[in-house]
């Protein structure tokens, strides 16, 4: 039998529908963010980053990395193995701690990643809840998705955002079964937000348990960078809120925050996390410093809405298809997915601007897209140079403008 024939069958069907993901090997060089070094046969080639997800740069914080140094040189590179069995280090302990009272929440749990985290706790509270049914937003992502098919309870998906829909079936399940709403606060593709009060709402109206993804809004908004739920001030409402570290963080690792009771269940039961070696000392320290600074710069995030603002009206004044949204995220709209490559690559190969396709199963056929994301590190001239760049791809594939943009809403 030749097996490896199905796997090069899988990948072909990949590469005919132009969906074979290829990965830059890209150096970050501390101090120069968002300037990169792209590697490749003919050697290293300076690049621009506008597609990172770190957010403000905080990967390369004086801070940040000296916490990570720092506390490797005194503590080790590992943790040693999982938790169950080596015991939690110190800094996942202050980290946890400092994360609850972030949010202000009873208890927080740190795991490897936001995916991690989602997957497990999703899955874990809802086997915990006895006939429980899941109402899952249709724009949830495949972290969430994952965690509500491994759950093994009974799942309905409520349209996007439709808070009519989700109260049709809030009402269909009665009063009396638990029940569990998940939905995210700022999604990642769209850029668009979740009603959270008015989730909340209906929450409390049919006596449904909320659990909310923060990973794209933490350490973005708020007063404290809590999140969207914090700068709304929906953040004591929600009973569960997911976050990353990995994202405006800059560091590395996922976690939920609430009660101590559904906390220390998860912490008890969830294979995720029971079985998974531990994050590394350094790297809890890493996202603490981060957490910490957060919590009281407000330098960061006033720099980055400015750099978002100019980037939008940038893209906007060129008549770029620049689909129209509240949060920082700058979705440019292809409809393509082979154009998508291609218009990614000429930007990389002649411009030296580093933005990876978003193409399906990660956004839906027909709404393929360039996923830009400015930080407080893209000055006026980074964004000047973007938009003339994107201006010539967009002339030489003879790409649509705004009307695209308005057709993907």
């Amino acid at each position: 039998m030749d097996y490896n024939r199905f796997f090069s069958q899988a990948l072909d069907a990949l590469k005919s529908e132009r969906r074979y993901r290829v990965f830059a090997d890209i150096e970050r060089i501390v101090g120069r963010f968002p300037h990169a070094l792209r590697h490749t046969a003919e050697g290293r080639t300076p690049v621009i980053l506008w597609c990172s997800n770190d957010y403000l740069g905080m990967g390369q914080h004086p801070t940040v990395v000296e916490a990570m140094a720092e506390t490797a040189r005194r503590m080790g590179a590992g943790a040693g193995g999982t938790r169950n069995i080596s015991g939690n280090h110190h800094p996942i302990v202050e980290l946890e701690h400092t994360l609850a009272e972030n949010h202000g929440k009873e208890a927080a749990l740190v795991m490897n990643s936001g995916y991690i985290a989602n997957w497990a706790g999703i899955s874990t509270i809802a086997k915990l809840l006895p006939d429980c049914l899941i109402l899952s937003d249709a724009g949830n992502h495949n972290s969430m998705i994952e965690g509500v098919r491994a759950a093994g309870r009974e799942r309905v998906i409520f349209r996007h955002n439709d808070l009519a829909h989700l109260e049709e079936l809030l009402a269909r399940a009665g009063q009396n079964r638990p029940k569990l709403i998940a939905f995210e606060s700022v999604y990642s593709m769209d850029g668009d937000v979740g009603p959270l009060h008015a989730i909340c709402d209906l929450a409390a109206r049919y006596g449904a348990l909320t659990y909310c993804d923060e990973v794209h809004a933490v350490g973005l908004y708020g007063a404290h960078g809590a999140g969207y739920a914090e700068e709304i001030g929906a953040m004591d409402r929600i009973d569960v809120i997911q976050g990353t570290l990995g994202k405006a963080y800059g560091a590395h690792g996922g976690y939920l925050a609430g009660s101590a009771p559904l906390i220390d269940a998860v912490r008890s039961h969830a294979p995720g996390f029971i079985f998974s070696t531990a994050m590394p000392p350094g790297v809890a320290a890493a996202a603490l410093a981060s957490v910490r600074h957060l919590a009281l710069s407000q330098e960061e995030r006033r720099l980055h809405r400015i750099a978002v603002g100019r980037t939008k009206a940038a893209l906007a004044q060129r008549g770029l298809p620049v689909l129209a949204n509240e949060t920082h995220i700058v979705p440019l709209m292809v409809g393509d997915s082979a154009l998508c490559k291609a218009a990614s690559d000429r930007l990389l190969d002649t411009h030296g601007i580093y933005i990876q396709p978003i193409n399906y199963p990660t956004v839906p056929r027909g709404t393929e897209r360039l996923r830009i994301t400015p930080t407080p590190f893209h000055d006026e001239a980074l964004i000047g140079h973007l938009a003339q760049a994107l201006d010539e791809v967009w002339c030489h594939f003879g790409l649509d403008r705004a009307e695209k943009a308005a057709a993907a809403e």
